[in-house]
């Protein structure tokens, strides 16, 4: 299934995400995109984060930015407000604890306030080039969908996987789900005829399809 979801994924708009980490591969830049892009939709996280990187593409100099300045640049991504402030105190923490710069460990990055597993495993996977297992809404609904893993949550998900899938996977595995999620598997009425690998997919809680 991967195999074919590869071929197929030039088709596919990219991610905002990965159009940043392949821009740059800057873990400051994945980390913060990351955060920004949560409950926001990626034609909103790109420019967001494009605006707020060119007043500021280090912790050191987005501490010199008030929050209203990161505020207006990001907006309008959802909790905009709240999102600033994160920013900044993140940057506060990296200078202050990791000599300014991103930890590559999935532990050390969960220790940095409103970084949750979903943007620890991408930073470490897309910043960095090592693996880990980043589970959101699309990976965790697909991998169900095709009967891969049985899961309620994308923590629960994260771990399945982890003990499931061949590690070989695990780096890719976020950015080609997720980007099939946003242009074939939608949540509702996916585009199964569309669908590179409809013939092996149970489609598990599919109830109406294109």
């Amino acid at each position: 299934m991967i195999a074919r979801l590869r071929r197929e994924a030039p088709r596919w708009r990219p991610t905002a995400l990965a159009e940043v980490a392949e821009r740059s591969r800057d873990p400051f830049r994945v980390l913060i995109a990351c955060l920004l892009s949560l409950r926001t939709k990626d034609e909103t996280t790109g420019p967001a984060s494009d605006r707020l990187f060119a007043i500021a593409d280090t912790p050191e100099k987005m501490l010199d930015l008030r929050p209203k300045q990161i505020e207006r640049a990001i907006f309008p991504v959802g909790f905009y407000r709240t999102k600033a402030r994160v920013v900044l105190g993140i940057s506060r923490d990296l200078i202050e604890r990791f000599d300014s710069q991103v930890p590559s460990n999935i532990d050390a990055l969960l220790t940095l306030k409103g970084v949750g597993r979903k943007t620890a495993n991408l930073v470490v996977t897309q910043g960095f080039g090592k693996p880990g297992i980043c589970v959101d809404t699309h990976v965790h609904r697909i991998s169900n969908r095709l009967g891969y893993v049985k899961t309620r949550s994308p923590e629960e998900s994260e771990m399945a996987l982890r003990a499931k899938l061949p590690r070989r996977y695990w780096i890719g595995y976020n950015d080609l789900l997720v980007s099939f999620g946003q242009n074939v598997c939608f949540p509702v009425s996916p585009r199964c005829s569309e669908c590179p690998v409809h013939d092996w997919c149970p489609r598990v809680g599919v109830t109406r399809s294109r």
